[in-house]
């Protein structure tokens, strides 16, 4: 391995990363194919199997590490050329600083090992200068031959069912032991007619096997992830995401009818946007109108105006107790005494002064619609004025409070 490329400490001297531009950090990978200058990529971007120009991700590759010995088994590459710098920084002799820049030996490992190796060895100047061609003849020959995979049960493994996209090949093959069938069969001239045909037939069904595991492999466009993937980056982000979501169940139909099934999907979220701002215009009519009629009187305006107001304090806005034409409505109810009071909150008190309802009967109203909501998965106001025998409009302030409040949710 290039001391110059795996052995240096400084950060400034180590080279970046081609896919990410990162300062490198062992371990990482050097492209056996590519040259002369080395092709050096980090393990992130060796994984998600970047390329560049005449670089390919199923090219051969090499582990560029210095996590091995050179003149004793105790110590590494690494651990060598920190020797030497820190001899180099504090001077020879001073071991116990030299330790101390170190920090994997002590000061005596560091002497002894020095002295040993650097200084009473008469092979010392044959071994540094053969050294780097010692480690090229190695790594030359022990060139690991691309093979990447999804860690077994990830998220990435199941989705893709094993795919390997940067190879375009599949961790295990379809049938993957018909060979096995195959192994053992010899034709030889003393087989009978019928032994021979009944090689041949075993053969003809090894050569099935092998067209259904390339069907398979061709099946859904697998194998044009890539292209695939250039082809939803038109699409908004949304729906890519739903692309992503939706993908595992490509297989059970076609690609006109899968990608006819996403627009659907699609279409859904645009049609809740829009129906969202027509409620929003729907409901700033519906002021307009409020304003128009309150316009007209100059007290109920301002009790309009400071209303509005309260409520884009966050403020609960004080009740109106005077109407669009002028006439007092009743005064809140009084709860002081009144039984089941103590079992409602601040809200909910609120709620039985403005419409005049007493706490008993509120709390026997509010369980019967919690019942009925749970049943059905939800409730309607209709349903709810069918439910409670009483004024429409005390039906529809409680149905709208329980909603507010999160107690119910609408069908």
């Amino acid at each position: 391995i290039d001391a110059n490329l795996c052995l240096s400490d400084d950060p400034s001297d180590k080279p970046p990363c081609r896919g990410c531009s990162s300062i490198l950090v062992e371990p990482y990978i050097k492209c056996a194919e590519c040259g002369p200058s080395p092709f050096l990529l980090c393990l992130q971007c060796f994984t998600r199997g970047f390329e560049f120009k005449k670089h390919e991700s199923n090219h051969k590759y090499e582990i560029m590490t210095s996590d091995f010995p050179v003149l004793e088994p105790s110590w590494t590459a690494q651990e060598e050329m920190a020797l030497l710098e820190a001899v180099m920084d504090c001077g020879f002799g001073n071991w116990q600083d030299v330790a101390y820049q170190m920090r994997t030996k002590n000061k005596e490992e560091c002497e002894a090992h020095y002295m040993k190796n650097f200084i009473n060895n008469p092979l010392f100047s044959s071994t540094l200068l053969n050294l780097r061609q010692i480690e090229e003849a190695r790594t030359a020959d022990t060139a690991i031959p691309f093979k990447r995979q999804p860690t077994f049960d990830s998220l990435l493994s199941r989705d893709m069912a094993g795919y390997m996209p940067a190879r375009a090949d599949f961790m295990e093959e379809f049938d993957n032991y018909a060979e096995w069938d195959l192994k053992d069969i010899d034709f030889v001239d003393d087989d009978s007619d019928i032994l021979h045909a009944l090689k041949i037939a075993v053969v003809d069904i090894y050569h099935s096997r092998l067209k259904e595991r390339g069907r398979r492999k061709k099946c859904n466009g697998l194998i044009q992830l890539k292209i695939l993937r250039i082809l939803e980056r038109r699409y908004p982000k949304e729906v890519q995401d739903l692309y992503d979501a939706m993908r595992r169940f490509a297989r059970v139909v076609g690609p006109i009818e899968h990608d006819k099934f996403i627009e659907s999907h699609a279409c859904a979220k645009v049609y809740e946007r829009v129906k969202q701002v027509r409620e929003d215009e729907r409901r700033k009519r519906t002021m307009l109108v409020d304003v128009l009629q309150y316009i007209q009187d100059g007290r109920a305006c301002q009790q309009w105006l400071s209303k509005q107001a309260a409520i884009d304090a966050g403020i609960t806005p004080v009740v109106t107790t005077i109407t669009t034409s002028g006439r007092r409505c009743a005064p809140p109810l009084n709860l002081t005494g009144l039984p089941g009071t103590e079992k409602l909150n601040d809200r909910e008190k609120e709620l039985c002064q403005v419409v005049r309802l007493v706490p008993g009967a509120y709390l026997e109203y509010k369980q019967a619609l919690l019942n009925e909501c749970r049943r059905q998965g939800g409730l309607r106001l209709a349903q709810a004025r069918a439910l409670i025998k009483i004024d429409v409009n005390k039906t529809r302030k409680i149905y709208d409070f329980l909603i507010k409040e999160g107690y119910i949710n609408k069908a």
